[in-house]
Order: C-alpha cells, then sequence, then structure tokens
C-alpha cells in the first residue's frame, strides 16, 4: 500500500506520545505531512517510555507538541484556534487497559468520553471535517462468533474500557449525521511493536523471562488473540486518512487467531530463555478468543496485512533487547 496525502494536509494526532499514537505521527511526519500532536504524559505507565516516543517526534521541523489533556476543554480550544490550518484530526488518545477500567472507572469516562466529546466537538466548531479516531477489539464482547465481523452486534459490553469505545462510535455518529462530518472508527485487534505498551503482554513478559521471573498466564494459555504487528496497522490508519469516508467502522487485525501458549513460545525462542508460568483463571472482562474479519477493510482500505506473527515477534524482541539494554 502507497498512501500518498497531500503535503499542505496538516494532522492532529492525540495521543501522540502513546504507541500507537507515536507509530502514526512518525509515519506521517516522514511523509512531510505536518503533525500537531497532543499528549498528556498521565503515569497509567512508565513515562520515560512516552518521553523516548516524543524525544523521536521532536527532532522533526513539521512536529508541533502540546502538552495537556482532552478533559480540559479550554485547552482542547486553545490547540485549534491556534492551528486553524488542521484539516483531519486522527484521533488516538484513550484511557486505555481492559483491566485498569475495573479499578478506576472514573478515568475512563473522562478521558475516553468527555475528552471524544470535548475533541469532536471543537472539530466541528472548527469546521474539521475529517476525524478519524480509535475504537477497539473489545467492542466485540463475548461474541461467540468468529471472525468479528463489523455488522455483528457489540451492545453487550464486558468491560468500561468497551463500553467508552461503544459510545465513541455513537458520539461520532450523531456528530456525522447531524453536521455532515466524515467520521472513521478503527477497531483495533491486539496491536504489538516496537515501543509498545509496558502493560501489555509482549513487554510483561519478556521483562518476566528476561529476570526469569514467573508470568501469569491467564486462562491457562487457552487465551487466543488476533495479534497485529504495527506497521500494518499504521497501513490501515493511513489508508482511513487518506479516504476520509462519510461514516465508517473498520477491524484492523491480522485476520489470524494465536494460542496465548505459543505465542510465549516465540518470546521464549528469540530471548533463547525459558518462561517459569503461573497458570491463571480468566479475569473479569477479559475476552476468551479474538479474530478480525477484514474483508471490509480489505475492500475499503486495500488493508492487508503482512507481517506474520513470528516476523513480528522477533521484531519486536530485537527491539526490546535494544531499548532496554539486554545483550
Amino acid at each position: 500500500m502507497n498512501i500518498q496525502l497531500p503535503k499542505e494536509t496538516t494532522i492532529l494526532v492525540t495521543g501522540s506520545a502513546g504507541f500507537i499514537g507515536f507509530h502514526v505521527a512518525k509515519k506521517l511526519l516522514e511523509m512531510g505531512i505536518d503533525v500537531i500532536g497532543i499528549d498528556n504524559f498521565n503515569n497509567y505507565y512508565d513515562v520515560s517510555l512516552k518521553e523516548s516516543r516524543n524525544k523521536i517526534l521532536k527532532e522533526f521541523d513539521n512536529y508541533k507538541f502540546y502538552k495537556g489533556d482532552l478533559k480540559d476543554l479550554s485547552f482542547v480550544k486553545k490547540v485549534l484556534n491556534e492551528n486553524k490550518n488542521i484539516n483531519k484530526i486522527c484521533h488516538l488518545a484513550a484511557q486505555a487497559g481492559v483491566r485498569y477500567s475495573l479499578e478506576n472507572p472514573h478515568a475512563y469516562i473522562q478521558s475516553n468520553i468527555v475528552g471524544f466529546t470535548n475533541l469532536i466537538d471543537e472539530a466541528k466548531n472548527n469546521n474539521i471535517q475529517d476525524f478519524i479516531y480509535a475504537s477497539s477489539s473489545s467492542v466485540y464482547g463475548n461474541n461467540k462468533k468468529l471472525p468479528f465481523s463489523i455488522t455483528d452486534n457489540v451492545n453487550q459490553p464486558i468491560s468500561l474500557y468497551a463500553a467508552s469505545k461503544k459510545a465513541n462510535e455513537l458520539i461520532a455518529h450523531s456528530y456525522h449525521h447531524l453536521y455532515g462530518m466524515n467520521c472513521t472508527g478503527l477497531r483495533f485487534f491486539t496491536v504489538y511493536g516496537p515501543y509498545g505498551r509496558p502493560d501489555m503482554a509482549p513487554i510483561l513478559f519478556s521483562d518476566a523471562i528476561y529476570n526469569k521471573q514467573a508470568i501469569k498466564v491467564f486462562n491457562h494459555g487457552k487465551m487466543k488473540r488476533d495479534f497485529t504487528y504495527i506497521d500494518d496497522i499504521i497501513e490501515g490508519v493511513l489508508s482511513a486518512l487518506y479516504h476520509s469516508y462519510p461514516y465508517e467502522i473498520f477491524n484492523l487485525g491480522n485476520n489470524k487467531s494465536i494460542e496465548l501458549n505459543y505465542f510465549i513460545e516465540l518470546i521464549e525462542k528469540n530471548l533463547d530463555k525459558k518462561a517459569e508460568k503461573q497458570m491463571m483463571d480468566i479475569q473479569p472482562g477479559d475476552v476468551e478468543n479474538t479474530c478480525a474479519d477484514i474483508d471490509y477493510s480489505r475492500e475499503k482500505l486495500n488493508f492487508e496485512p503482512k507481517t506474520s506473527i513470528e516476523e513480528g515477534i522477533e521484531k519486536f524482541i530485537s527491539w526490546y533487547k535494544e531499548y532496554y539494554k539486554h545483550a
């Protein structure tokens, strides 16, 4: 896929110091697109990783950064008032994590619903037509039909995180209907890769295995996930930004379900160390199996993931060893 956005495009990327936001912003900057980044550097996970990502972005002359929180409406107004040249928004900021939503539900309401509404409403007020945003495979809940299709019913979320993402899709639909905004929601499926989130399995497992600590293996390793490499996700996001359809929701996944035990085996192989496993029951809010039906994404976004789990884990572990100085 070779997406070429017009050089005069200016894109606001929220969550630009986050995992997916960083990679999307970096790719856009490399393409010569002007990027305005927003991040609040919250301490949900190691802030130094966010600072490392942002430092890389700041090396680009076409990058402008604002530190602040989307739940602060005056901050959102300030950014958009100072940058009247923004013509697309790529909204990737969110309070992430299913399990944390059980402990701190208010963080999800503030970030994922109040913040989302502040941003989309100010986009409307500033006549920004194109609004692309992150949804999640979590909206499918305990859907038993695989692979998950965008035509499936998603009215039974099993975590507040999932409920907040479903709410985003509904809010976006109302803004499209009322104001003619172009709104595209992207349901991401278990994204992994370099500069990934340290609260997710790849780094949690790698750290524990490297340091000879036990890893918690939920559902006794029988969970399956549609692990999707970051480079493939970026291609899908860029295509969504390029097309800016009137109102769409797309699955962005690898279209393959990988068992957790095999995922751990690949990390062991690339680290050349064995894992000590602590088998656990499934956690509240967790889904046993995810797999994306990407036929519609292929048709409308020309989306075709290319990275196998074997290749992706090899690339991830190579970065992990270098970044965390593990020889």
